[in-house]
């Protein structure tokens, strides 16, 4: 049987690692379900969804130059609809679990130099304005470095 990327198998999951599940296709061929392939939600356990014996739908997503098959199961369904109605103005949707919500950690939000505190309320910026702050900041920072402002080893002194 030959394979075609696009084609959805049936196939039976033979085995799970921390990074996905191999599953048999048709043909005595296998493939990797990447943990990233499974479910359109955060994975962080394998084992939570999937089972070693158990059935599953994949779709073949492409198969490199070595020859292994790259699978996915969320493809073979189209993605969860997001809530109906719009956002209030400015509003973001809520940060994964374990992760901090924008502006609030990260130091990505901080302003750079002396005043090092804890990240302060802003507005909003839209994201060519946090581009062009961090390249105004970066040409900033490389011109001291060029200048010698901004040494990362202490000089030595020459005695002769």
């Amino acid at each position: 049987m030959e394979l075609e990327v696009g084609s959805i198998l049936d196939g039976k999951v033979t085995g799970i690692t921390k990074f996905g599940a191999f599953v048999a296709l048709p043909g005595g061929r296998s493939g990797l379900v990447h943990i990233s392939e499974i479910a359109y939600t955060y994975v962080s356990d394998v084992n939570e969804l999937l089972s070693v014996g158990q059935e599953v739908k994949v779709k073949l997503i492409g198969i490199d130059d070595n020859g292994r098959i790259n699978l996915s199961i969320k493809k073979t369904a189209p993605p969860p609809a997001r809530p109906a109605g719009p956002r209030p103005q400015g509003a973001r949707p809520a940060p994964a679990a374990g992760r901090p919500a924008p502006g609030q950690g990260g130091g990505f939000n901080r302003t750079p130099g002396k005043d090092r505190g804890p990240a302060r309320e802003r507005e909003p910026q839209s994201f060519d304005d946090m581009v062009k702050h961090f390249l105004s900041e970066s040409e900033s920072r490389q011109s001291n470095l060029n200048r010698g402002g901004e040494s990362r080893r202490p000089r030595r002194s020459r005695r002769g």
